[in-house]
């Protein structure tokens, strides 16, 4: 009986991994999806980041966004990248958190990324083979809006300790949610859970919390798939306004608390890289 094309893809999928660069010690590598764009994933994948490393945890970002990356504007980190014969050095945000991005990589930030499929994908495999990214307990992957190619090439490439998905309150969630879960569940990757970005806004006079896109029905999507619904992030201004100044470390986390403990906990026990 011939394999399904899924089955195929979740069988070679081992066979595909990369080792990270001899000197490096990354203990948890988490990639941060969503089955669309325009739902917030860099900015979910920045607030977990700088969450994480005011635990006392060592954080990095690989930035897999290669034809649309904001990492490095949302941390306020300029210039190039540096290296050595042994690899390249990421660049540090204001509060150590290591970044390597294209952007890191071109003469000028706003130069347009006209590559096709494989490059790109080379690419991202090599910010995991050849980044001394050094002694990590936490790496996450700004991944690329959809199911395509670079999400491919992450799964297979590099070895993940899971998965989260990142949503908005509209009708097509459950569509992408889907999508993105599918993907995970064919290339045998554990998925954390979700996130809702723009769940609501917060009244600031009564501090009522209005739900701009209708009443989500996260919850019975993740009921349906056996997933946790890690947070739920509102629509707030000041969160532009960082991003925008390079200073999203300044953000209150509070909103993700509970999804950091969530994921923690989850985590506890998995075999370190």
């Amino acid at each position: 009986m011939q394999q399904s094309s899924c089955e195929a893809q979740k069988n070679q999928a081992q066979d595909f991994l990369c080792p990270t660069n001899e000197y490096n010690d990354i203990r948890k590598v988490i990639a941060v999806l969503s089955g669309k764009g325009g739902v917030g994933k860099s900015m979910v994948t920045s607030l977990l980041s700088v969450m994480m490393r005011r635990k006392g945890f060592k954080v990095g970002i690989l930035d897999a966004d290669i034809t649309g990356p904001s990492i490095p504007k949302m941390f306020g980190i300029n210039g190039r990248a540096g290296g050595n014969e042994n690899g390249l050095f990421p660049k540090s945000s204001h509060n150590d958190i290591k970044v390597m991005s294209v952007n890191l990589l071109l003469d000028q930030a706003d130069a347009p990324v006209i590559w096709r499929g494989p490059l790109i994908a080379n690419t991202v495999k090599q910010f995991w083979t050849d980044v001394l990214w050094g002694d990590l307990d936490y790496l996450f992957i700004d991944m690329p809006p959809g199911t395509g190619d670079i999400p491919l090439t992450v799964f297979q490439s590099i070895p993940l300790d899971g998965i989260i998905i990142v949503t908005s309150p509209q009708d097509l969630v459950s569509l992408i949610v889907k999508k993105a879960y599918n993907m995970a569940k064919a290339m045998n990757i554990p998925i954390l859970g979700l996130v809702e970005n723009m769940s609501y806004i917060q009244c600031p006079d009564c501090g009522k919390q209005i739900e701009v896109f209708g009443k989500s029905n996260l919850d019975d999507i993740a009921r349906e798939m056996g997933l946790d619904v890690l947070a739920r992030l509102p629509i707030d201004p000041q969160i532009s306004f960082l991003s925008d100044q390079g200073e999203i470390e300044k953000y209150s986390t509070q909103h993700l608390d509970t999804c950091i403990n969530k994921i923690e906990n989850q985590l506890e026990g998995v075999e370190s890289k």
